[in-house]
């Protein structure tokens, strides 16, 4: 079972780190591209080289921050009917309205209700997480600032953990959501 859980927060997380990362990218360097443009396309020397790339490393962290989100709404399609080491989730219709179907093709439709849950536990998770983490800051560290080392990539690597939890719990929390051995 723990097999289960590792290989579909494997796929996950790399669903997940690709799909953020160059969704950033590729958003980045569109207004990066569009301010050069805009500014009256002068010749490429040192300095103008040095001001684009400062540019596009900092929209990609504007960027990569919405793309996040994004990435996780389209991702947690994936986690659903694919098997791994003999299980599978599988997401049903609404359990309100007296029965219960597995929902074969999955639109994005059909995982507003998932997602909204999944998101919470998510959040829930890496603020332990960030709990915990402030407060071996503040035990064990001598450093003034307690929030120093916290910026995208620490926020983005607590993600990952915490999804990989969140898989465990997700069934369990989210009616809609049910592991089924395959």
């Amino acid at each position: 079972m723990s097999r289960f859980y590792l290989r579909v927060w494997f796929f996950w997380a790399l669903r997940l780190t690709f799909c953020s990362l160059g969704l950033a990218l590729l958003l980045a360097t569109f207004i990066t591209l569009f301010i050069y443009i805009n500014e009256g396309i002068v010749p490429l020397e040192d300095e103008v080289i040095d001001a684009l790339w400062s540019l596009e490393r900092f929209w990609f962290m504007i960027m990569w921050s919405f793309t996040i989100l994004v990435a996780l709404f389209r991702s947690l399609k994936y986690i659903f009917g694919v098997c791994y080491q003999g299980y599978k989730f599988e997401l049903l219709s609404c359990p309100h309205e007296g029965r219960v179907e597995v929902i074969q093709k999955i639109a994005y439709g059909d995982l507003i209700r998932v997602w909204r849950k999944w998101f919470m536990l998510l959040i829930w998770l890496v603020g332990a997480m960030m709990i915990f983490a402030l407060s071996a800051t503040y035990l064990f560290s001598e450093e003034g600032a307690l929030f120093a080392w916290f910026d995208i990539y620490t926020l983005f690597i607590s993600l990952l953990i915490s999804g990989y939890f969140s898989f465990i719990f997700i069934s369990s929390r989210c009616k809609k959501v049910r592991l089924k051995r395959c």
